[in-house]
């Protein structure tokens, strides 16, 4: 399996308001970069949003260090709640709707086509990748005002 960095990033303006993503995908020296945007939407949408484009960019199955700023999207992998969410009928543990089941569903078959370990960065804390993500992601909302 190749070995691939993906970083990632979503951003709102308004939550719920306009957003946008970005995405870095790192194969040795190899870059690539994806965006969108999308008028009414919502921050964690984006950063689900982000996670799952890239991962559906790969062409075939890899070994992926995905690297985010949203705890969201960590924690619910790294903590297993997407999978509880998903045996409970898409509740959360305070019986609650779980949100964005539709971009969970989405995220799953490719959480198992490929081997992705989650790992949380503060966002804006200088880190190149993910200040490039957060660029594209606002540059993206931009062009929707």
């Amino acid at each position: 399996m190749k070995n691939v960095e993906i970083y990632t990033d979503g951003a709102c303006s308004g939550n719920p308001g306009k957003g946008g993503w970005g995405a870095v995908l790192v194969y040795g020296e190899r870059k690539k970069e994806l965006s969108a945007g999308a008028e009414n939407t919502t921050n964690n949408r984006m950063e689900l949003t982000a996670v799952i484009e890239a991962l559906k960019a790969l062409r075939e199955p890899c070994r992926v260090t995905l690297t985010t700023d949203s705890k969201y999207v960590c924690d619910a992998i790294n903590k297993n709640w997407l999978y509880s969410w998903k045996s409970n009928g898409w509740k959360k543990a305070d019986k609650k709707p779980a949100l964005n089941v539709d971009l969970w569903e989405e995220l799953l078959p490719l959480l198992e086509k490929h081997k992705v370990e989650f790992i949380w960065v503060k966002g804006h804390s200088g880190h190149p990748y993910n200040e490039r993500c957060d660029e594209m992601a606002v540059s993206e909302y931009l062009k929707l005002k």
